[in-house]
């Protein structure tokens, strides 16, 4: 599993994994060492044995989508990288989102993202970092953030959840966990502040998910009824909540731009 940056943690194993399940756990931890790692520590991180981890290996050396380095050293392959890469190339708003990202990260110096939401989280979809500046924020392509706690969140869970007992469902037994002393974990307050995103037709992050991080966010148009979101995330030490918020129309305009309208 993987906690609100996107990185995988240890979690405790219920269940042995067997088959194709077995195969994707170690093609998945393979994407954790980009220097490599060998059998044992696989067998070990899976709690699998060396023999059944081994069987999976060679199945995705097989399909190209894992390489022996060296001896006893396995890595992600460069079939899988291949396919990853064509893949996020063709997707249908690639050709738009990142050129917009581009424009909004050089114009305001700050990291802008493309995220959809994928309940219980945002997943960063693309991101740009600004051209000029020795600070990067630490969110990759592909990461998640719980959404609750990030101006995307808010925004696109304004036009999935109707009232606030559909909240509730949303949400199911989840806590509101705090990753700042500014996230919000009343689901009351959650459910104004998801209204207000709606109603203004823009999300706010005021330092919720990161100490030190300001975010706004609007949506994008995209086709086949999609719902995704773009956002500008500031260090408060450089540009502030206050600051975002004022550059919105102008925000809005570069999206209008280059996608069309944005809306909720």
């Amino acid at each position: 599993m993987t906690d609100p940056s996107g990185t995988f943690i240890d979690a405790p194993r219920t269940e042995k994994l067997v088959g194709s399940d077995r195969v994707l756990a170690v093609l998945v931890e393979l994407a954790e060492h980009p220097s490599g790692i060998t059998l044992d520590e696989l067998a070990k991180r899976l709690d699998s044995a060396k023999p059944t981890v081994h069987r999976a290996l060679a199945a995705l050396r097989r399909a190209g989508l894992a390489n022996q380095s060296s001896r006893g050293v396995y890595e992600l392959g460069d079939e899988f990288l291949r396919l990853a890469f064509r893949h996020k190339d063709a997707r249908p708003e690639t050709a738009g989102i990142e050129p917009l990202l581009r424009e909004l990260a050089a114009t305001y110096g700050e990291t802008a993202h493309y995220a959809v939401l994928e309940r219980p989280d945002i997943v960063y979809r693309a991101k740009v970092d600004p051209p000029t500046g020795g600070i990067r924020l630490t969110s990759t392509i592909g990461g998640r953030n719980l959404a609750y706690c990030t101006a995307v969140g808010k925004l696109l869970m304004s036009a999935e959840i109707a009232d606030r007992g559909a909240l509730d469902d949303w949400l199911g037994g989840q806590p509101l966990v705090p990753r700042t002393g500014r996230s919000i974990t009343d689901r009351d307050l959650l459910w104004g502040e998801i209204v207000r995103s709606g109603e203004r037709g823009f999300g706010v992050d005021d330092q919720e998910s990161e100490v030190g991080v300001n975010c706004v966010a609007l949506a994008v148009p995209l086709s086949g009824g999609r719902r995704g979101a773009i956002s500008i995330s500031g260090l408060t030490y450089r540009r502030s909540l206050e600051s975002l918020v004022d550059a919105i129309p102008e925000i809005r305009a570069t999206i209008a731009h280059h996608l069309g309208e944005s809306r909720p």
